[in-house]
């Protein structure tokens, strides 16, 4: 299969910058400097101080070796990422490793407390770490070496039934669920941040990994460098990937670096980037997307709950990027076929008796390709072993871990894009960080939201949620004396005790739940386990989302973004 490289006239000024040579210089740092510094107003000090004692219990004795998982329980004996974990791992997968550093950061650039610079310089070293040779991440990284991964992919990994991802170990890097993106936004912001060498090189290899990874027509596949399940025989991990928004992330992150790092070359990639979206829009009478496409731009399935078919959400959420591209470029080719596929999702909607199989949904998750009619995933069996997933028409019983009908707002999405159509081109691209010539500062705060394109245009505020005296009081009170914000734990897994039985299991015990029976390594809540696991109450414990989301009420409260 054929990638896009840069050519040499691209490539050379990376390498340069990366070694430190070289005419490119980089762009400003993030915006406004930290915050006040030791000058805190006396009425701010508790929040100041609840700020510091969570974000010293975490980095203290929470990570290990600056890296963190999702979840702990308090005395950290098991820890979870996506699945259990083990001591020795970090999470890149959101809201893991990278996400705390973004969150250290945040509450440095709030408070200008070194405290918190030298928090997110620790997770930042991490996951230079972690780093892949080629220059991304994988989902996980263990520090105790690369057998100790193995193993764990041959146990916990392979035994998750419905996390066919982690059946594999590849030993490559991947795109999927954002980790590879986050991790190297965090490195672009610690670069910029105080202009250290040690996370330079480290950064233009994250941006020379997703170059590299490009695809001649402008995509890219979900794992790089490229594998194979035997010769000549790719594996889904190699196809044009849409799932969980690959080339979006990318695209965001190239825009980054080329306003913040002053890299006009990557308006090639980004460019193409967004041609792939175009190319990829399947004919009339079905002007929609899948998940993963070959090359030649046919839809084709990848994890086996997950049909050859056109996806409703994709198809939504990659309309929703060409009025992106359209509003960055004010280019009409990006949003002229966007009529037809807003017509096919009105099309396909469901109908009154199926929305009452699935209540607050409006259309099915997959559609079948030269039919428009809806597919449903189901499975049988009882673990990794002696269960399959299949697919049919019948909604009856599909599976529960893969939604089978989302939520679509077509109304919003037509209304905005009569809203930029009303626009001239010039009124559109205002601002836009692919029409700037000089490099322009990030936003100062990445975890209090997701930063958004829209964010990085010159001269956008980025706005956020008013937070309240009451509610940074609240989340004050809500920090134990250890340092963390204890929570219910919204998943748990059954520990690794050997694969399961071949033996077949004809019943439909587990067609409809998120782990099936004891040998099987999948979380799943407790309030929702299959009838023949006893009454299980969810622990107490630490997560990494409670404390970012915690540490974004006192950062806006006390630094608000207006």
């Amino acid at each position: 299969m054929k990638r896009r490289t840069f050519a040499m006239s691209i490539l050379t000024p990376l390498l340069l910058a990366a070694c430190g040579g070289g005419d490119t210089e980089p762009g400003p740092g993030p915006g406004p400097g930290p915050g006040p510094g030791p000058d805190v107003p006396p009425e701010m000090v508790p929040y100041f101080d609840a700020m510091k004692r969570a974000a010293t219990f975490m980095s203290e004795k929470v990570a290990y070796k600056g890296g963190y998982v999702w979840s702990y329980l308090p005395d950290v004996s098991r820890s979870w990422g996506e699945m259990e974990a083990k001591r020795t791992m970090l999470w890149v997968q959101p809201p893991g490793t990278p996400s705390m550093g973004h969150a250290y950061l945040d509450a440095y650039h709030a408070t200008g407390d070194e405290l918190f610079y030298k928090a997110a310089e620790t997770v930042a070293l991490a996951l230079i770490e972690a780093q892949h040779e080629a220059g991304g991440w994988n989902y996980i990284y263990d520090f105790e070496g690369e057998e100790s991964l193995k193993d764990w992919y041959e146990t916990i990994g392979q035994n998750g039934w419905r996390l066919e991802e982690f059946h594999h170990y590849y030993g490559n890097a991947t795109f999927d669920d954002a980790g590879t993106a986050v991790a190297s936004q965090l490195l672009l912001r610690m670069y910029l941040e105080k202009k250290d060498d040690r996370f330079r090189g480290p950064l233009y290899k994250a941006i020379s990994f997703v170059t590299t990874a490009q695809y001649e027509g402008g995509g890219w596949p979900q794992r790089f460098p490229l594998m194979s399940k035997e010769e000549g025989v790719p594996d889904y991990t190699s196809l044009v990937t849409f799932n969980d928004d690959v080339a979006g992330e990318n695209i965001k992150f190239l825009i980054m670096c080329r306003m913040a790092l002053g890299e006009p070359q990557l308006l090639v990639n980004i460019e193409r980037a967004m041609d792939n979206f175009v190319a990829m829009q399947q004919p009339a009478p079905q002007p929609a997307w899948g998940l993963q496409f070959t090359l030649e731009g046919e839809p084709v399935g990848a994890r086996t709950y997950e049909p050859t078919a056109l996806t409703t959400h994709t198809t939504a959420n990659n309309i929703q990027q060409l009025l992106n591209f359209y509003k960055l470029t004010g280019d009409e080719k990006y949003i002229a076929r966007v009529p037809e596929a807003l017509e096919w999702l009105e099309k396909v909607k469901l109908t009154p008796e199926l929305i009452e199989l699935f209540p607050d949904r409006t259309h099915p998750t997959y559609i079948e390709i030269g039919t428009d009619v809806p597919l449903y995933v189901h499975r049988r069996g009882s673990n990794v072993v002696n269960g399959e997933y299949y697919f049919d028409k019948s909604p009856e019983k599909p599976i529960g871990h893969y939604g089978q009908a989302r939520k679509l707002d077509l109304e919003a999405i037509r209304k905005r894009y009569e809203d930029l159509k009303a626009k001239s081109p010039e009124e559109l691209t205002a601002g836009s960080p692919l029409k700037i010539t000089e490099p322009a500062a990030l936003p100062k705060y990445f975890s209090l939201r997701e930063v958004s394109l829209d964010d990085l245009y010159v001269g956008s505020t980025m706005t956020t949620t008013a937070v309240t005296e009451a509610d940074a009081q609240k989340v004050v009170s809500e920090l134990n004396e250890e340092g963390y914000w204890p929570v219910k734990l919204t998943y748990v897994t059954n520990p690794y005790t050997g694969p399961g039985t071949a033996e077949p299991y004809t019943e439909d015990t587990y067609a409809t739940t998120h782990v099936g029976d004891h040998n099987d390594t999948s979380p799943y809540e407790p309030s929702k386990a299959p009838a023949t696991y006893p009454p299980e109450e969810a622990p107490t414990g630490i997560t990494v989302e409670s404390f970012i989301k915690n540490m974004g009420v006192l950062i806006a409260y006390i630094a608000p973004v207006q």
